[in-house]
């Protein structure tokens, strides 16, 4: 059976695939598992030539590996290209930091007796990522668990599938062997039959309902997990920040890659006493943003990826406008591209309207003005959710201040939306 790869800019159908069923995922689980013994036993040293190798082959087809991202998910070819050169830090990263921080570690040690920790791979692991950034989320398990010497059966997901093989191809062409890295192509099922599957680790980065549903189906085999399922994610601009370099920040944070970021903001919080000019700038810096076609390097944002996020993204802001909410920046979709949405700002929210309280997804940002730290810290925790948070201030001990009450995984002092290999 096939499935069908469109471009959500024009809805042509760009390729068919396999998908793969149960038996394909139990044959590909067999092929792993017995590659597993002989890639573990290979020096760390022979595993991270072959992913430099990799990296350089990564950097070489950068051009090419955008246009394929762009055309099957919707982002614009030189953010695809961005994004496939900024993951070559990370891996760098990994490459350099992995021999040290493999070392068995001597925990005690005195007459005949010594107790050492060692680290060992899982095994055959399953590796189930994101569309909205396929270079830098995938590949933010699929080096260090092939340097680690796991084999990795990785279902990209349906919306950039063609990357996925991409990336598959460019790993064997660096000399991975083909049974430990395998490309698990499919829609939904593939991935719950790869979530039901005999293997020793599974690793997803999306939704929190398949999160939820992926965490359910592996609970009994008590094996090693990994989720990241998305943010709520607030900032909050201080009456003493700069504005003229915060709201392009900001704006940015909001609409990059259609908003569809697991750190996008999607909440803002403006002091007071800022809030009118805060606001102004905010219209315009919108207003002058180029949404099309994602071929065009003058397109600053592209389609939605999913078709069925429009109806999403409606009834929440329906939803904020019935509650008593202003358009501030009117967009949503117009013209002959169901999937083109132009961004959505609102004033005069409230934590009692989903735009507020439900992650989007999308280029929509609700907006409040608060009186005081306090109250801004109290909105920015009053979330389901802790990806990130950002707070935007010239003081950085009232920024520390404020970012030390946050309940958030990772805090910005001055930017938001941004990841560094250093750091979690």
């Amino acid at each position: 059976m096939t499935f069908e790869i469109r471009n959500p800019f024009d809805q042509s159908i760009i390729d068919t695939v396999k998908l793969f069923n149960r038996d394909d995922i139990d044959r590909a689980v067999n092929s792993g598992k017995k590659a597993f013994s002989g890639w573990s036993r290979r020096p760390l040293r022979e595993r991270s030539e072959k992913l430099a190798s990799f990296s350089r082959l990564l950097a070489e087809n950068a051009q090419k590996c955008a246009e394929i991202l762009s055309r099957e998910m919707g982002k614009p070819v030189h953010q695809a290209k961005g994004e496939v050169l900024a993951s070559l830090p990370r891996i760098e990263w990994f490459l350099k930091n992995s021999p040290g921080l493999l070392d068995s570690v001597t925990m005690a040690s005195g007459g005949s007796m010594e107790e050492k920790i060692s680290w060992e791979p899982l095994g055959c692991i399953g590796n189930i990522s994101a569309w909205n950034f396929p270079y830098f989320v995938g590949l933010n398990v699929i080096v260090p668990a092939l340097l680690t010497g796991n084999t990795i059966l990785y279902k990209p997901s349906e919306y950039t599938t063609l990357t996925g093989l991409q990336i598959g191809d460019l790993l064997h062409q660096a000399g991975i062997p083909e049974d430990v890295f395998q490309v698990i192509t499919g829609t939904g099922s593939t991935g719950r039959f790869l979530s039901e599957a005999d293997l020793d680790g599974m690793f997803f980065t999306g939704s929190v309902d398949t999160g939820k549903r992926i965490s359910a189906a592996i609970s009994d085999k008590m094996m090693n997990s990994g989720f990241e399922l998305g943010g709520k994610d607030p900032a909050y601009i201080c009456e003493d920040a700069d504005l003229e370099s915060v709201i392009p920040n900001v704006v940015d944070g909001a609409l990059y890659n259609a908003g569809q970021s697991c750190c996008s903001v999607e909440r803002i919080y403006i002091h007071e006493s800022v809030y009118d000019e805060a606001i102004e700038r905010i219209q315009k810096q919108v207003r002058d943003l180029k949404v099309g076609d994602p071929g065009n390097p003058d397109v600053y944002m592209g389609p939605l990826a999913r078709k069925e996020q429009t109806g999403f993204l409606n009834e929440q802001i329906k939803d904020a406008l019935d509650k008593g909410a202003k358009l501030l920046v009117k967009g949503g979709v117009t013209g002959e591209h169901e999937q083109l949405f132009k961004p959505v700002f609102l004033t005069e929210t409230n934590h009692q309207m989903k735009i507020m309280k439900e992650e989007s997804f999308g280029p929509v940002a609700g907006i409040m003005k608060v009186e005081s730290d306090d109250q801004a810290v109290a909105l920015m925790n009053d979330s389901d959710y802790g990806l990130t948070a950002s707070v935007h201030s010239k003081s950085k001990s009232r920024a520390q201040s404020v970012m030390s009450r946050l309940e958030a995984g990772t805090v910005y002092w001055n930017c938001c939306d941004r990841v560094s290999a250093n750091l979690p």
